[in-house]
């Protein structure tokens, strides 16, 4: 995996084998962020990556300007390899080890862009889930976006707030406003 734009642009990074792990890809990643771009200026984001895993997301968010990212993961040895890149680059990283749906309960805070890359088994209903909880607990800023990465396979475009899909290879983002 390497980091596309920014400060530490073309970077690559290895993250450990033993990682449960499936890293978005460089080519949807980067169709990903051309989205954004011309939708934020990142120096005034506010970002939750959920289910961070590698911290591929948060690193490209962090590499770009983002002020402050939150990264949420359930698996130790994801949060310790996100808190040794993020210090080695200085990345305003917040890594947590928690499970994700308990953290949404948990969370009281505003983002203009929440990412959710959940692991690709995950059926439509749990999907349906993150979508309710950040309806639910108005995580979103005005303006702002939650994107979930998921499996060409699940269809969420009945959800409410769903906007669009794009599809890159196996990967689908479908966004919510």
């Amino acid at each position: 995996m390497r980091i596309i734009s920014g400060t530490h642009k073309g970077r690559r990074l290895t993250a450990p084998k033993n990682l449960p792990v499936r890293p978005t890809t460089d080519f949807a990643k980067e169709a990903l962020f051309n989205i954004l771009r011309v939708r934020y200026f990142f120096d005034e984001l506010s970002v939750l990556d959920l289910f961070s895993g590698t911290g591929n997301i948060s690193f490209e968010f962090a590499s770009r300007g983002v002020p402050h990212i939150t990264a949420v993961d359930a698996h130790l040895g994801c949060v310790q390899y996100i808190n040794k890149i993020s210090e080695e680059f200085t990345f305003p990283i917040t890594a947590i080890k928690t499970d994700v749906g308990k953290y949404l309960e948990k969370v009281s805070g505003k983002y203009d862009v929440i990412f959710a890359d959940p692991p690709y088994e995950f059926t439509a209903s749990q999907l349906e889930e993150i979508v309710s909880k950040v309806a639910e607990k108005n995580l979103l800023n005005e303006d702002g976006l939650l994107i979930i990465e998921h499996a060409k396979q699940n269809d969420l475009s009945t959800l409410p707030n769903f906007s669009e899909a794009r599809k890159y290879g196996g990967n689908v983002f479908s966004f919510f406003v």
